[in-house]
């Protein structure tokens, strides 16, 4: 080792803290001032969490978060609306001839056709206007619709 070039070497430097923490290790200042130590550090202080409040992230997260419980309520409106019984039959899309048939047998809304179909395929056949092909493409709409069809429904009458 070179003489005369290494700097001073204090083996009981000591340390000041903003907080007014001390303590005093080896450094080659004789005296250190700094900021913050562990005894003001958030990280050690557990004082994080308000840190992160007043950057707002925990207000970010919670206003995301209630986001996707709104858009999830608003889909599960969407899936009821869209499969409820008091929908009205003309929303089904089946034709002119077909609807009108079933507005004159009373029949106004899906609630009403379900309940007759559960009777029987021979009780929606018997309405005037309304025949095998309207009844086939009514379930097939029903079942794309995500409506449950009654067990009598199934069952295939000719």
């Amino acid at each position: 080792m070179k003489k005369g070039i290494h700097p001073t070497y204090y083996p009981d430097a000591l340390v000041i803290c903003a907080c007014g923490n001390t303590w005093r290790t080896g450094s080659t200042k004789k005296e250190i001032r700094t900021e913050v130590c562990s005894k003001c550090h958030p990280f050690f202080t557990g004082q994080q969490q308000r840190i992160l409040d007043m950057e707002g992230q925990v207000d970010r997260f919670y206003k995301r978060l209630q986001a996707r419980q709104d858009f999830v309520e608003t889909q599960k409106a969407r899936e009821m609306a869209r499969t409820s019984p008091a929908r009205p039959v003309a929303e089904l899309e089946l034709g002119n001839r077909p609807t009108e048939a079933l507005i004159k047998a009373g029949l106004t809304t899906v609630g009403q056709v379900l309940e007759r179909l559960a009777e029987g395929e021979a009780s929606l056949l018997a309405v005037e206007g309304f025949g095998r092909k309207s009844l086939i493409d009514l379930k097939k709409r029903l079942r794309q619709l995500g409506y449950e069809l009654p067990a009598a429904a199934e069952d295939i009458v000719v």
